[in-house]
Parts: C-alpha cells; structure tokens; sequence
C-alpha cells in the first residue's frame, strides 16, 4: 500500500515537472519571440527615424493585449521583481552618467533652459491637477509627485534621439542634450526627496510619519558620506589594479560589484527606504570616470537593452491593459488631452522665456520645448507603478503610458522642421580656400596613419601659418583602422561619445606623435592652433568619420598621406596599402571641403636652409586655382620661396608644327567651347594673383609655352631637384590638350595626370608632390544635419 502511495505521489510530482518544464520554455520561447520582433520592427521604424523605445513598447503592448485576452494566461511572477532589479540598474547608471557637480557651477544657459522648463511645468501641472481628479483619492501629495514627474526629461533617451537624427553636434542639439541633462539630474533629485516624505499606501499618497523621515534621512546621509568619502579611493585602487589594456580580473569585479551593492542596499534595508532611488544616489556619488565606471555603464546597458527593457514593456502593458481602458468616458479624454498639455504647454512657455532672456529666435525655443518633453522608462514605470498601487485607475495610466510615447513620436517632426528652418538661413557656398576670407581663421586637418607621417605634418605646419599674425587652426587626425585586435580593447561610448581605445600600441603610437608635435609647438606654435582628433573606423568606412569630422570641424582643408611607404632611398613601395588607397579615393569623392594628398619624399625644414623652394604649376581649372589659393598662405612665410610655373598652349605653333592630333584638335575644340567662362575665371583669379604677389616681388613667376603633352611631360621632369615641394592641381584644368595620354600610363588616376606624373615610380622628380582638388558646391548642402547653426 506505502509502496503504491509513493509511485503515485512520484507521478504526480513527474506530471508537475513536466509542467512547470513546458511552462518555463514556453516563457523561455516567448522571451526570444518577443526580442526578434522587437528587433524586426525597430529596423523597419528606423526608415522613419523612431528609436528603438517604440518598437519596444508597440511589441509590448500588442503581447500584453493578446495575453490579456486569453483567459488561461498568467504573467509569470518572474517578469515583475525582473523590471523591479532593471530599474534599479537603470536608475544607477543613470545616476553614474550623470554629473552632480553641475549644480555648484554658476547655471549656463543649458541650465537656464532646463530650469525655466521645469518650474513651469510643475507650477502648470499643481495648478491643474487637482481640478482633473487624477488620482482615485485626490491629495497634494499625489498633485506633487505628478508635477515632479511631467517636469522630468529622459536625458538617456533624448541624446540618443537627437544624435540618430543628425543634429547631435549643431549648437541646438548640444543645447538640449545638455539642457535634457540638467532637467533629468534635478527632477530625479526631486523625486528622491519625494520617496522620503511622501508614502503611497492603500490608494493613497500621503505624507510618511515623522520618525520615519528621520530613520530614512538618518540611513541616507550615512550612505552619502561613506559613498562620497570612500568611493573614490576605492575605485581608485581597483582601476590602479586593472589598468587599461589588460583584461579585468574576475576577482576585482566581484569586489566592486559587491562595493556597489552594500552602498546601494544600506538605506533601503535600515529604513525602508526605495532600493531604485538609493541606487541612482549611489550612481551620483560613485567616480564617473575610470575604466571600471565605464565598463560598469557599458555592461548594464548592454543587459537593459537586451533583456530588461522589452520585459518592461510588456508589464507596463500588462498593468494598464487596453481591456480596462474607458474609451467611451468623455472625462478619459478630458485627463488625456490635459496631461499632454500640461507636459507640451508648460516645457515651451519655459524655453520661450528662457530664449527671449538669451536671445533665441522662437521657432527654435519652441522647437527645445517640444524636445524636452520626452519622456522615457523612469517615468512610464512610475506611472506603472502608480496603477498597481491603485492610486490611480487602469485607465489614467493608460494614458499617461501613451502620452509618454507619444512625446517621443513627435521628435522626428520636430528636428525636422528644425533641419529645414537651418537650411533656409545656410548660405550655398562652397567650403574652399579660394572663397575663405582673409580675416577667416584657416582651419585644416591633417590625416596621418603613424609617426612616419609626423615629420611631413610639422612641415605642413610649418609652411601652412604663412604669417604668424594670421592664425591657423590644425587639426592632426590619426587613421587607425579598427582591426579585430584593436576593437578588443575598445570602449563604447555613450550618447555623442565616440570609441576609446585603450591598446596599448594605439595609445603608445599616439602618444609618441604628440609628443613630437608638442616638443614642436614649444619653440614654433605662435598663431598655431593644434587638436588631436582621431578616426577610428574599418577602412571600408573610414572616409565617413573623416568627413563628418571635416564637417563638425569646419575645415577648409583635408590633407591626406599618399598611400604607399616611403624607403629609405626616397622612392615608394609597390602596391602601397591598398586599403588606405580607398580611403582616399573614396574621400576625394564626399569631403565636405578641399582636399589634398601629399606625397612626401622627405621634406626638409624650413629653418634647417636659407629658404624652402616651393613651385606650383598652374595649367587651369578650379583645382589649380585651389592650389594656387594655398601657395598663397604659403607665400606669406618668409622662409618660402614660391615659384609660380604657369604652363600655357601655344596653339599657333602646335596647328603649324601639326604637333596636335586629330584627337587633340577635337579634344581642344571642345573645350575651348564648353569652358570659355572657366578660363576666363583662370585668368580673373591669376591676374589678382599676380598683382598681389608677384609684382610685389614676393612671388617667382615663369610661363612654359608648351605645343602639346610631350613637351608638358618634359617640362615636369625637368623640375627635378630645383625644389623641395611642388603643389598642383588634381583636374588638370581646361588647357588638358597639354596632358593628353598622359593617362596611358597613370599608376594612380586619384592623384590626376600632372600629379600622377610627379608621383610616379619611375619619376626623375625627387621633390615632394601636395595634389589638391577643390571642393565641389554639389552636394554640400547635405552636410547640413551633422553640423549647422540656428541659434
């Protein structure tokens, strides 16, 4: 009989884990389900520029409903203490990206905006919230907490809207995104101090009990001074330990998450105290910079995104279901229209006042006050939260829930007309020297791929300051391509921050170049200006991040390293690097600006000879213009010592000789017709030259009447060691009777004929070649979105 009893009670506990089994990969299965539409449908909004929140909350909503409509189905009790654990991660990442020194800084205009906006709204929102019953029992706590709540900005989420829609690096989108900054660290402050005094209970947000405020403050100054006094020599010590470069040991992110967590968990276990808002404190307290803060944001974001955040979702929806929603209720859609006004109204009249104090136009404060409304995963978990504690009815936060979504939907509309209103004030010139006023700061970035390149940037340098009175900005940009050995060790960043690489070959190979360039700038930097940028991208790619920087830079000028080696006899190697190759290429096709490749043989310093000899040929075109328009800073340095060699057809003695070709007479019939106005452009712009610069005596001139290409090919090798530097056109100009066939036998087409020619193998020409081809007006107005100004 005992022995029956136990079969049966083992088959029963055998059916029980067989359902529990199937119920848990069915939970399992749906999880993976719900991330591959998550997935799926964010790379379809993306064509209409929606982060990646809707397709989590659409995905969420469109399961929770389903679910909802199935009487068998329960929520697993796993989903809710999951979102609770996400949050508090949420919360403390927010928290550690955020900089609490802010508030001790006199408030910048960032400030100022974020303030207006939020005492508007909460002045707005208390006014008028207790005339629209939001609450099933109305209080002023309640009143408080949801003018709080309307006042905040998802500052996480704004940057990363604004950066995905190209405004992230005009002065608008740094406006609000560090305007969104300010109002999320005070807001969540606000609401911290809320937690402590205020108590949702039983349908009810009162005030908590006196002795209670006191334990919870008690607990949490404790926890603030101990966070703020060890903290940092604590996280010190752990970075000294596990410096960059090297892998983490498991060991030292045990201790530190254990660190983390005792901070975090003191208040709420001594008081009660809500473990989210202890830990975005804790987040505030903790050093924001080292390896181990970073990898902290990096690893938890990574697991939000993944994970928490489509299971958040899902619950939110859950809670406040579309089934309980009182569509047909005129006072529904009283408390969703008036909650959207409250959060719109009162976020514009704060930037409106904000702007007419610092003298913002009022379509862009308009335009920062529709922004700062967005609101993200803090604030629909609050009013999630608020649902389940019965202070408010399913139906209000339902619509709270779709308010929220909609502040974000109406950002792409938004940077839209903000995009067209910059295009309308944007003049349609092109970026390039020839049109560069002379009072214009001349901005250049110079590309290099190592510290080979370093000697032939401290002669651009050199030459390119022309008078030192004129000032000079230089950007020196390293390539680095990012192999698989280089993306090992680097650290993304978040919201506009670009990769940190922390290879210990990239960081030595970039520390050496500047200290070459900084033991330069100490004797030599007057009017010069230097940054360091990097593009840090695979090859395929890598023209993109040199253009946008062009672009955020403002430069007039892009110079890049010919891309192959230099020996030691001056000559190049074969192939070269046929990756960089491309890059080049592909910038000479999509610069926002000039550029130029330099082909260095070695150039000599100008202070190590009495005078560096430079020679520019001038056959014709915009290009040679532009080349022109550069020797002319170099002009101005009196160390130089310019050469102009103009190279000219001499058409009477080419027909009579019967030196042109049949081709050639077609090719110069043609574009004596279609170019007539570009060559007279040449002459304009030569004869300013001249008298500017040569009939002053500070400028060399020569002209080379020349009968057809065979003579232009002998005049060019003929430079040979007559000068250090020769600049040229890439084009070729109008006169190309004078460089036909010269591309038979062209090792690089992307340097041009006459540059190719200087630059070849086989060239009996030793001097070092610079190529320039000006920018093209076509297209320009396309860079527009990564970098205008409107306010």
């Amino acid at each position: 009989m005992d022995l029956t009893k136990v079969e049966a009670f083992a088959n029963k506990c055998a059916v029980q884990m067989s359902l529990k089994a199937a119920k848990f990969s069915a939970v399992i299965l749906s999880f993976f389900g719900m991330v591959f539409a998550c997935n799926f449908l964010y790379t379809l909004l993306k064509l209409l520029h929606l982060p990646r929140i809707i397709s989590e909350f659409t995905v969420g909503m469109i399961i929770a409903n389903i679910c909802r409509s199935s009487s068998k189905f329960e929520m697993p009790s796993v989903v809710e203490p999951l979102v609770g654990f996400g949050m508090i991660l949420y919360m403390f990442v927010l928290g550690l990206e955020l900089d609490l020194n802010v508030l001790m800084k006199k408030p910048d205009r960032e400030a100022k905006v974020a303030y207006g906006g939020m005492i508007s709204t909460f002045i707005l929102a208390y006014t008028v919230t207790s005339f629209l019953d939001f609450s099933a029992v109305p209080s002023i706590g309640f009143d408080l907490a949801l003018s709080a709540t309307l006042s905040g900005t998802a500052s996480p989420l704004l940057s990363r809207i604004v950066t995905d829609l190209k405004i992230g690096k005009s002065d608008i989108g740094h406006l609000v995104s560090a305007a969104a900054v300010h109002t999320d660290l005070v807001s969540s402050l606000i609401i911290s101090v809320g937690f402590i005094i205020l108590d949702a209970d039983k349908r009810h947000i009162g005030i908590r009990d006196l002795n209670c405020i006191i334990v919870t403050c008690s607990a949490l100054v404790i926890q603030t001074v101990f966070a703020a006094m060890v903290s940092p020599a604590f996280f010190a010590w752990m970075n000294h330990e596990s410096p960059e470069g090297k892998p983490v040991k498991g060991s030292h992110l045990v201790v530190t998450i254990g660190f983390v967590v005792i901070i975090c968990a003191s208040s709420p276990v001594i008081s009660g105290y809500s473990p989210m808002m202890s830990a975005y404190v804790t987040g505030l307290l903790l050093p924001r910079e080292g390896r181990l803060s970073k990898l902290m944001i990096s690893k938890i974001n990574y697991f939000l995104s993944s994970i928490i955040f489509p299971v958040n979702a899902f619950w939110v929806f859950w809670i406040s279901s579309f089934h309980d929603y009182k569509a047909k209720d005129l006072g529904t859609w009283e408390r969703l229209f008036s909650l959207m006004a409250l959060t719109m109204v009162g976020k514009v009249v704060g930037a409106i006042a904000s702007g007419v104090m610092l003298g913002f136009p009022l379509p862009e404060s308009v335009a920062i006050g529709l922004l700062l409304t967005v609101k993200g995963h803090f604030h629909m978990f609050l009013a999630t939260t608020a649902v389940e504690k019965g202070v408010i009815s399913s139906t209000t936060g339902l619509s709270m829930l779709l308010i929220s979504i909609l502040t974000i939907l109406q950002t792409p509309t938004v940077v839209d007309q903000i995009i067209k209103r910059a295009r309308k004030h944007t003049p349609r010139t092109r970026k390039a020297l020839q049109w560069l006023e002379p009072s214009t700061e001349l901005r250049i970035m110079i590309c290099i791929r190592g510290p080979e390149n370093v000697s032939s940037t401290i002669r651009l340098i050199e030459m390119s300051q022309g008078n030192p009175n004129l000032g000079i900005a230089i950007y020196i940009t390293d390539m680095i391509e990012l192999s698989e050995k280089v993306a090992a060790t680097a650290v993304n960043g978040e919201g506009m921050n670009a990769l940190n690489v922390v290879s210990k070959s990239v960081r030595q190979m970039r520390e050496q170049i500047t200290s070459e360039i900084e033991a330069y700038m100490a004797e030599n930097g007057e009017g010069v200006t230097i940054r360091r940028m990097m593009a840090l991208s695979m090859l395929t790619g890598m023209h993109q991040d040199i253009c946008a920087l062009a672009r955020d830079l403002m430069v007039s000028l892009i110079i890049l390293p010919f891309h192959k080696n230099r020996l030691d006899d001056g000559k190049f190697d074969g192939s070269g690097l046929s990756g960089f190759r491309l890059v080049n290429r592909k910038v000479l096709r999509h610069a926002p600006c000039s550029v130029g490749i330099l082909v260095d043989r070695g150039m000599v310093s100008i202070k190590q000879t009495l005078s560096l000899n430079i020679a520019v040929i001038f056959i014709g075109g915009r290009d040679d213009r532009e080349a022109l328009s550069y020797s002319s800073r170099v002009a101005k340095h009196p160390g130089v010592k310019l050469t102009v060699i103009r190279l000219l057809l001499d058409t009477n003695a080419a027909h009579n000789s019967g030196s042109v070709t049949s081709f050639g007479k077609r090719l110069f019939r043609h574009r004596h017709d279609d170019h007539e106005q570009e060559m007279k452009l040449d002459d304009e712009y030569f004869t300013g030259f001249y008298h500017k610069h040569v009939a002053g005596g500070k400028v060399y001139y020569t002209e080379r009447h020349l009968i057809n290409s065979a003579a232009a090919l002998s005049t060019l090798h003929s430079l040979d060691k007559q000068y250090e530097l020769i600049i040229v056109g890439r084009g070729g100009g109008v006169n190309s009777i004078l460089t036909v066939g010269m591309s038979d036998w062209k090792e690089c087409p992307e340097l041009g004929p006459v540059g190719d020619i200087l630059s070849a193998s086989d060239s009996p020409v030793t001097a070092s070649v610079l190529i320039i081809q000006q920018h093209s007006i076509t297209g320009d107005i396309d860079g527009l979105d990564d970098d205008f100004s409107v306010m």
